[in-house]
């Protein structure tokens, strides 16, 4: 990987346009390999030309991430045109209700994976698979869902991960079939918070933060509508930490939202959280990632933080359709959890759901965690100011110190 880098260096030097990142060059190329030609709504091009600006000017891709960013838009865009084609051929799609979903947040690595793993287990519940969310179109269908084509070449694809970032395997799992986060749906729509997490984009973050979130959720529950017509479930179970930056735009399109927040000691994610970042964002870049990463993960995370007690603040009689799980009950007895929640939601929680999440927990693994373990001072953070950045949030979900 490194010789591949190291001739792109060179390569670069005399021609980066080679692998182009050019808005009009990668539309035009999307609309010849569907033979389509109307990407829908919400309008994409400009946060895809904000985002090809900030690809080029802050992130300093080397050859593999400039591969790897087209692939990926190129990805995209087909998907959009194939979305908005379906949405034509077949109306029904536009007429499905998604009914009280449950979407999980909270800081990363506090549990959020797991949760979403565990009450995917209930055969009523639908979570979206990474395939899916990779290739949704045409919609899945319930007789072939579990052998889809498109789960095969999606597990070629994700082989590429174990090439691209070592180490991601004792970070996050990811399978073709698991449950996908999907906040990946966002990416679709150009408004995501996925691309900061991977690449060095700071002015497309900047102007990211400063726009409407509620284009990206109307086209998050498009796609969720694509998905669920011949695979309904009773609910969805959604997953994201990043939900927590756009609340408000979630409950303004599903009003009927049941929101999960999970909370955890912040001293004991943010370092995890930064070497994380440092795994995805290492491949891709020629600059120094871990410069600069535990400050910026602080703040990012520190005002998720504020902007969930904001939104909690502002709907005192919503709490009826909000639950909070300590990482420390979660680890202690899921279960409990789990009875927690759905009497929370007053959902019935089955005695074919139940057993099948007992069965998910034995079978679960138990190094993962072990061999992800990292310091604060690795990331150049004190220990001591960021109990400080984070104390109003400790104190507000009675947050428990960890030792």
């Amino acid at each position: 990987m490194h010789g591949v880098n190291g001739f792109g260096r060179t390569l670069l030097k005399n021609g980066r346009w080679l692998v182009g990142l050019d808005a009009d060059d990668l539309l035009e190329r999307a609309t010849g390999i569907t033979r389509l030609d109307d990407f829908g709504t919400p309008p994409l091009r400009e946060p895809l030309n904000l985002l090809l600006t900030s690809f080029e000017r802050d992130a300093d891709l080397n050859l593999v991430g400039r591969i790897t960013v087209r692939s990926e838009m190129l990805r995209l865009l087909c998907n959009r045109l194939r979305l908005t084609h379906d949405r034509k051929q077949f109306p029904a799609i536009a007429r499905e209700e998604i009914l009280r979903p449950i979407f999980i947040t909270g800081l990363p690595r506090s549990g959020t994976s797991f949760l979403h793993a565990l009450l995917a287990q209930d055969p009523g519940a639908r979570a979206p698979q990474v395939w899916e969310v990779m290739h949704p179109s045409p919609p899945p269908l319930r007789s072939s869902y579990r052998s889809d084509p498109r789960i095969a070449a999606t597990e070629k694809e994700l082989r590429w991960i174990d090439v691209l970032m070592p180490g991601f395997d004792r970070c996050h799992d990811i399978e073709a079939q698991a449950p996908q986060e999907c906040i990946a749906i966002t990416d679709h729509s150009f408004l995501s918070y996925v691309f900061e997490s991977m690449y060095f984009v700071t002015s497309y973050r900047k102007w990211h933060d400063r726009q409407d979130k509620v284009p990206a959720y109307l086209f998050h529950k498009k796609f969720l509508q694509q998905l669920q017509c011949h695979c309904p479930g009773s609910h969805w179970v959604l997953k994201a930490p990043s939900h927590l930056m756009a609340l408000d735009a979630l409950v303004q399109v599903y009003p009927d939202a049941e929101i999960i927040m999970t909370h955890r000691d912040p001293l004991k994610v943010l370092a995890s959280t930064a070497s994380f970042a440092e795994v995805l964002r290492a491949p891709f870049t020629n600059r120094s990632v871990r410069r600069g990463l535990g400050a910026e993960v602080s703040e990012r995370w520190a005002e998720s933080a504020r902007q969930a007690i904001r939104f909690r603040q502002s709907r005192p009689k919503s709490q009826n359709k909000w639950c909070d799980v300590s990482y420390l009950d979660l680890v202690r007895d899921p279960m409990a959890v789990v009875r927690g929640i759905y009497h929370q939601f007053q959902r019935e929680l089955t005695e074919e759901a139940h057993g099948k999440m007992l069965a998910f927990l034995k079978a679960q693994r138990t190094d993962r965690n072990n061999l992800h373990r990292y310091s604060l001072e690795e990331f150049g953070l004190d220990p001591a100011r960021e109990r400080e950045t984070f104390r109003r949030y400790m104190e507000f979900f009675r947050v428990v110190p960890e030792g």
